[in-house]
């Protein structure tokens, strides 16, 4: 089955995978609000890893952070689905810019 991601969902799922092992609802909104230049709502990245896990792209899971002090947090991580569709993603992004000549106003 393909998965379609839409750009909120590339972003936390690259943040994810950014993050590795101590990837926290708090580090993704972090990584998207600095990629996507914009303001992130908690909730929203909240609501994104739900529906993200709910699909099997992402997976969760409580354990003890030494980033943290020690103290539990949920993390999170793609699964193999989940690779599978960032990966198409990317080559679909690819596919579609070869050959542009992208002007940046940033």
């Amino acid at each position: 089955m393909t998965t379609y991601l839409g750009e909120f969902e590339q972003l936390v799922m690259l943040a994810v995978i950014r993050h590795g092992r101590a990837a926290t609802a708090a580090s993704v909104r972090s990584t998207v609000e600095d990629a996507g230049e914009r303001k992130v709502w908690i909730g929203a990245v909240h609501t994104t890893l739900d529906r993200l896990e709910d699909k099997g792209l992402v997976r969760s899971a409580v354990v003890e952070l030494k980033e943290a002090g020690g103290q539990r947090r949920k993390v999170f991580a793609l699964t193999a689905e989940g690779e599978r569709s960032i990966n198409r993603a990317y080559a679909t992004w690819q596919r579609a810019t070869r050959g542009l000549k992208l002007k940046y106003e940033g």
